[in-house]
């Protein structure tokens, strides 16, 4: 099954005074594969900014923006139109051995890292050695991988916040989507299967009604290599579907950061985020 969305992602900022300038990275413009095509994007700011469009490192759309005149709010809004087409993912398929070959650890070598931001504690770390050691194929533990992070990791909204580390939110067995990608992605790397994060929006509802707009937000999720970049949606426990639309992938969150930036002139602001959702088609 396909469809279309229309996703619409509008973030607010309130400054405490006058912001004089502001310089900031957007990477909200969905990405077209061979499982979606971006029908209609567009990204609009106020105050009016200078802009500039570029595709990063890893291959994600990003818009440079800066804001020179005093403002005292900011709003950033992007739409999109995307239709979806996903087609279920072939089994688990290389070796342990294939593993370790320079087609794939050389290749995806910054997918295999261990930076703070997803390293594991001691007692999760042996729980996936054990799940490693008695899968048969590195596809089988990813999946195992998950299903623990799943299982006993609860999702309570404000739990954590976005500088939260993977080993913080295992302890207190609680966290958002971007902990659960972190917790997997630390578990699959310390197996030496490849993985990286994905951002992107997915339709709540299972059943998505034609022409009926739902809010969303912004999600998180992985992919290892099998020989092909494989997704699966640890919050879920699921494969992702046609619900979802991918934005970007990277290393980890600080990659895919759908708005950063900076500014002067101030000393504090508020920022609102409100994502809408809508099945076209």
């Amino acid at each position: 099954m396909s469809m279309q969305l229309r996703v619409v992602h509008t973030t607010g900022f309130a400054y405490d005074g006058k912001a004089v300038k502001s310089f900031n990275q957007a990477r909200l413009t969905p990405q077209t594969t061979p499982e979606q095509i971006v029908v209609h994007s567009r990204l609009e700011v106020a105050p009016s900014p200078w802009t500039y469009e570029y595709r990063d490192y890893f291959g994600t759309v990003v818009t440079a923006f800066e804001v020179l005149d005093p403002h005292d709010t900011m709003t950033v809004t992007a739409s999109s139109t995307v239709h979806t087409y996903r087609l279920p993912t072939p089994g688990p398929r290389i070796t342990w051995a294939d593993l370790e070959k320079p087609g794939v650890s050389d290749r995806w070598t910054e997918y295999l890292v261990l930076p703070p931001v997803v390293a594991l504690p001691d007692d999760l770390a042996a729980r996936v050695q054990q799940l490693g050691h008695d899968a048969g194929l590195p596809g089988e533990a990813a999946r195992e991988v998950c299903a623990l992070v799943h299982r006993d990791v609860e999702y309570v909204s404000g739990s954590t916040d976005v500088a939260t580390l993977a080993a913080d939110a295992w302890r207190q067995r609680a966290g958002v989507c971007q902990d659960m990608a972190h917790l997997a992605i630390g578990g699959l790397r310390s197996l030496g299967i490849p993985a990286r994060y994905v951002s992107g929006y997915f339709h709540p509802d299972r059943e998505p009604v034609v022409g009926a707009t739902v809010r969303g937000e912004s999600h998180a999720w992985v992919e290892w290599w099998d020989d092909g970049w494989h997704p699966f949606d640890p919050t879920n426990d699921a494969e992702p579907g046609d619900r979802y639309v991918v934005v970007a992938t990277g290393r980890d969150y600080g990659d895919v950061k759908p708005l950063s930036g900076i500014y002067s002139g101030t000393a504090t602001s508020e920022m609102t985020v409100e994502v809408d959702v809508t099945r076209l088609a």
